[in-house]
């Protein structure tokens, strides 16, 4: 039973570092740039037998990558709301974590943000149908039946607001914009607002 139980925790590290180290490739080199050989060696994996033991194909290790995002940034979410009462401090959180997310973990933001998951994973749903997405959409709904949203669609409001949040990110991930992301988000937060606002 001990030897079970030692088996299991070694394969959900060696998954765990096969993912770390997709992770990390992916958003270097990209998707189709980086082979399983790469993935290997880079997780310091003496045969590739062993990934082939935990992931079929490079696919399945993106996928178990989206999904693990995905998933994350739902309950994240799910968090902020339960601790914040409005509309504005519940989309403040959810900027606060993006801003520190590209600070403290940029290879999550650049996969989640910067890679065209369709190319590689055709079945996967798009950002904007995901679980998380639907969950803000909710709660700009929420501020508009509220009065802190102006009268628009929660899909314009979103594209508006996250339009400006996501390029921010964006241009610190590709190095434009060259300080801390953390440094621009008070002033990406006033623009994004102030474009949805109930003035």
């Amino acid at each position: 039973m001990d030897q079970e139980i030692e088996d299991t925790q070694e394969n959900f590290e060696v998954k765990d570092e096969i993912l770390l180290a997709a992770l990390k490739l992916f958003a270097k080199k990209g998707y189709f740039n980086t082979s399983l050989i790469d993935i290997k060696d880079a997780a310091g994996i003496k045969s590739a037998g062993l990934i082939h033991q935990q992931f079929k194909t490079k696919q399945s290790i993106a996928a178990q990558l989206h999904e693990n995002i995905i998933d994350s940034l739902s309950v994240s979410i799910d968090d902020i709301k339960r601790t914040n009462e409005k509309c504005t401090e519940q989309l403040r959180g959810i900027v606060d974590l993006l801003f520190k997310l590209t600070d403290e973990a940029p290879d999550v933001m650049r996969f989640l943000l910067m890679s065209k998951i369709s190319e590689f994973l055709p079945e996967a749903k798009p950002l904007q149908e995901s679980a998380a997405v639907m969950k803000i959409l909710r709660i700009i709904e929420e501020g508009i039946a509220a009065g802190e949203i102006r009268n628009i669609s929660p899909q314009l409001g979103y594209a508006h607001f996250f339009g400006i949040i996501e390029n921010t990110l964006r241009l610190k991930l590709t190095g434009f914009l060259d300080k801390k992301a953390e440094v621009y988000q008070a002033q990406a937060w006033f623009s994004a607002w102030n474009a949805i606002a109930k003035k």
